[in-house]
């Protein structure tokens, strides 16, 4: 956020020639931070409820580093996905309070002590090999606010492990169900609960699994209601979605009770 413009804006606000509420939606808006290879949306937490996330993958540890380092300054979480032993060590030395969960693939500082929103987040997993996946989604959707449940390796060759635990599905405010193979169980889970199921293929199978493609497709065909698909290997981007279905859930639920 440039200075000068922030000055301009609280000159208004305290002339009263524009609301509270129009100077948050000008915060939304203001200038992001530039480090020359990226720039830094300081205010995405604003307009989309949580802070913006670093994609690792690509990018030199240093660079992750430095963005990491900037993000931590000015926010209380602080995710980064597909990230490496490389890039964790390039973070933890200038932030010591940085976790890694290797099997995610994620680095978090300042994990929520408490769930933000009442809602449980349900992450269903088909089998062992599709756990990457399920841990990302798992550990995004912890550090986004929300109360996980983790249900892992219930898949449609063993579909009594799976009938086992039904109640667990009722008790889910939003499910996220991530399989290969031919990506068959979020249409089960489907069937079996009136909650919204958030499907994520995986690139795990035999080749004429064509690295996730048959899964996706599956997914998009299933014939159960209330099945969304995010893209293969997506943990993140389910957990996000969840997210936003358990915030507007939350926020119906407050607006409710203030009746």
């Amino acid at each position: 956020m440039k200075e000068q413009k922030l000055k301009e804006l609280l000159d208004c606000l305290v002339k009263m020639e524009i609301t509270i509420d129009q100077a948050m939606e000008k915060l939304k808006t203001l200038p992001y931070e530039d480090l020359g290879f990226a720039k830094i949306d300081h205010h995405r937490s604003i307009r989309c409820g949580f802070p913006e996330v670093i994609f690792c993958e690509g990018k030199k540890p240093e660079q992750v580093a430095k963005i990491f380092h900037k993000l931590a300054g000015t926010h209380q979480t602080v995710l980064g996905t597909r990230a490496d032993e490389r890039a964790y060590s390039a973070v933890r030395e200038i932030c010591p309070d940085v976790s890694y969960f290797a099997t995610a693939r994620c680095l978090v500082f300042g994990m929520p002590k408490k769930p933000v929103f009442p809602g449980m987040v349900l992450v269903i997993s088909a089998g062992t090999a599709d756990l990457p996946v399920a841990e990302e989604a798992a550990i995004c959707a912890r550090a986004m606010g929300n109360s996980v449940e983790q249900l892992f390796d219930v898949g449609v060759a063993g579909l009594h492990r799976l009938l086992d635990r039904q109640q667990l599905l009722q008790q889910a405010a939003v499910i996220i169900v991530v399989a290969g193979m031919e990506g068959a169980l979020p249409s089960v889970v489907g069937g079996l609960t009136d909650r919204p199921v958030i499907a994520v293929p995986t690139s795990v199978g035999y080749g004429a699994s064509f690295g996730g493609l048959a899964a996706l497709l599956g997914m998009l065909n299933s014939c159960a209601a209330g099945v969304g698909v995010v893209n293969i290997d997506n943990g993140f981007g389910a957990a996000a979605l969840a997210t936003a279905i358990n915030r507007l859930l939350n926020n119906f639920s407050s607006k409710e009770m203030r009746k």
